[in-house]
């Protein structure tokens, strides 16, 4: 039987380490937004272009 994380849909690993980096920062809110993102893109398997955006998103949210 397969892996069914190995045959997820375009974007699905993006929704997921999003979702993901909203509960690890609500547990933990001092901890490091870039740490954060890193864990992330290791977990999920995310493209450089995919960790671009999260670190992207990371700063908008600080920013507002």
């Amino acid at each position: 039987m397969a892996d069914t994380d190995s045959v997820m849909p375009e974007g699905e690993r993006i929704r997921r380490a999003v979702t993901w980096m909203a509960d690890a920062l609500r547990e933990n809110p001092e901890r490091d937004r870039k740490d954060v993102v890193r864990e992330a893109a290791i977990r999920f398997d995310l493209t450089p272009k995919e960790c671009r955006f999260l670190e992207s998103e990371v700063r908008s949210m600080v920013d507002s």
